[in-house]
């Protein structure tokens, strides 16, 4: 079974007042009733939460919760593994 990660859930639920029960892996925004301003915030909120940036009508409209959660996991993963601690080559 494929989770959700837990920011949608608490941005959706907490934000825009979705029930918790509607929150499924194959839920799109469509179905949960969000209309593209709500879209376009949700966006806002998951870069300024995660760091994550995507454009909201390709990524987060159409696509399920669960491949959001794909895209924000990679992400997040993706700026961890770039992170490096500078190493200075004089001595």
């Amino acid at each position: 079974m494929t989770t959700i990660h837990p920011k949608i859930t608490e941005v959706l639920t907490g934000t825009f007042k979705v029930p918790a029960a509607e929150i499924l892996p194959e839920s799109t925004m469509d179905s949960l009733e969000m209309d593209s301003l709500a879209v376009a915030e949700f966006a806002v909120i998951i870069k300024e939460t995660l760091g994550v940036s995507a454009d909201s009508e390709k990524l987060y409209k159409d696509a399920t919760l669960a491949d959001i959660t794909a895209y924000i996991d990679e992400a997040v993963d993706s700026a961890e593994s770039e992170a490096t601690v500078p190493v200075s080559n004089t001595r």
